[in-house]
Order: structure tokens, then C-alpha cells, then sequence
């Protein structure tokens, strides 16, 4: 498959996963990522005690915007991206593995793995500081098509796409929409890391196959974590590396 077009298909998926991630680390709905930093008072109402204990609870899971979140570095917010919004989607791409041998021939568990470790690492980038979406498509290309897009990245254009809703079910509805864009490329989704043999056998037997198809998708979840960083300090190095032409002086 031509490398220009598989640039222009990961361009239109990391225009997807931008404002999936965007809502996830900005919205608060009903308040209680802004609660998270309110002290307590002698004077507050019993609603206002319930809802800082609400408020407590879902600080321990230092998502984005809470007081916890703001206590973590930049790569303790990487590896929880990897650990609580991966595993989250792990669930959905490991969910067919229910039906066993039925379903390991269909696309749709590689179509969704792919989309999750997709998202995944564009959100991995993002707290590293590398935000721009040519440098995303890079990382994606290399880490899950195994191809150098370097050259290509910033001359894909991005196919319009609908924005992503808010709600409890963005997140999920993200990555069935960016599956449904990797449709274009689906010969490059055997490319990304997948599970280990030994969870692949176990995951053509049902009801066995949706606890080995999970447990198989983290593991593989985590090593395109493990290899996006190693991309991105590389990229960071060789860019570091890079000295600028001296400007000329006028006379």
C-alpha cells in the first residue's frame, strides 16, 4: 500500500482522536473535577458534604483536571492514559474474543485494537509535549504500520470528520469512528503490536477467548506505549541535534 496513502488515513484518525482526548481532559459536567480542589468548611451543607465525598473518590482516579492529575508528572500522566483509558477500551476490542474461532477471522478486533493503541499514543505524545498532528501521524506510522512517514506526515491532508459527541460514551464512540477510518488501510492493522501467541490460541475458544483477548490487548497495549516513547525521545533527540542556519548579519 502506497505510504501516502497511509498517511492521509492515520491524518484523518489523529483528527479524531484530538477532540476525543480534548473532552476527556476538559469537560466537567456535573463539577467534580473542579471540587476536587475545594477545601471544606464547618459551614457546608450536607449536599455539599455528599458532593465532596463524590468529589474525593474520583480524585483517586487522577483524571485529567482533577487535584490528583495535577500532582503527576509528565510521565506518570503518560502511563495513566496507558493504564486507565487503554484498559478502559481493552474491554471493547477484547469483547469479541467472547465468541471464539467465530469471530477470529472477522477485522473487528484488529480494527479496534488498532484504534485504541492509535489513541493511546497520540495521547502519550500529547503529554510529552508533542502536539502537532504531523509528528503523531509519524509516530503512529512507525509504531503501528512499521513505515517512515517523517517526509509525508505534513503533506496528508485530513479527510473531514465528524467531531466527536460529548457524554459518558465519547470516548468509545471516538474509537469506533477511527476504526471505521482504518477500514482504507486494513491491510497495515496485522502491523501493530499484537498479543502474544500463547493469548491468541486462548482466544479461539469461547467465553476463555474474551479473558485471554483482554489480558492479551494490554500486554500489546503496552508495548506501543513502551515503543511510542523510545520514538518520540529519539525524535526529541534527533531534532535537538538539528542546529539552525546562523542568520546572516546586515550591514
Amino acid at each position: 500500500m502506497d505510504d501516502r496513502r497511509v498517511a492521509a488515513v492515520l491524518s484523518s484518525a489523529v483528527a479524531i482522536i484530538h477532540p476525543v482526548l480534548d473532552i476527556l481532559a476538559t469537560r466537567d459536567p456535573i463539577g467534580l473535577k473542579g471540587r476536587t480542589f475545594r477545601e471544606s468548611s464547618v459551614d457546608d451543607s450536607t449536599l455539599d458534604n455528599v458532593i465532596d465525598f463524590l468529589a474525593k473518590a474520583f480524585d483517586t482516579t487522577d483524571f485529567p483536571g482533577t487535584a490528583g492529575w495535577e500532582k503527576l508528572d509528565s510521565d506518570a500522566r503518560s502511563q495513566w492514559w496507558v493504564n486507565r483509558i487503554g484498559a478502559l477500551n481493552t474491554v471493547a476490542v477484547a469483547f469479541p474474543g467472547v465468541f471464539g474461532i467465530l469471530v477470529n477471522r472477522l477485522p473487528i478486533q484488529d480494527l479496534l485494537g488498532f484504534a485504541n493503541q492509535a489513541m493511546v499514543l497520540v495521547a502519550v505524545a500529547r503529554e510529552s509535549g508533542v502536539t502537532d498532528r504531523e509528528t503523531h501521524v509519524a509516530l503512529l506510522g512507525s509504531v503501528l504500520c512499521k513505515r517512515d512517514l517523517t517526509s509525508l506526515a505534513d503533506s496528508a491532508p485530513a479527510k473531514k470528520e465528524e467531531s466527536p459527541k460529548s457524554g459518558p460514551f465519547a470516548l468509545l464512540r471516538g474509537m469506533w469512528q477511527i476504526a471505521n477510518v482504518l477500514r482504507d488501510v486494513a491491510g497495515e492493522l496485522e502491523k501493530r503490536p499484537h498479543p502474544r501467541g500463547f493469548y491468541r490460541v486462548l482466544g479461539a475458544i469461547p467465553l476463555v477467548g474474551g479473558v485471554a483477548g483482554y489480558l492479551g490487548e494490554r500486554g500489546a497495549l503496552s508495548r506501543a506505549a513502551k515503543q511510542g516513547r523510545k520514538w518520540l525521545a529519539a525524535h526529541k533527540t534527533a531534532s535537538a541535534s538539528v542546529t539552525p542556519p546562523a542568520k546572516q548579519l546586515r550591514r
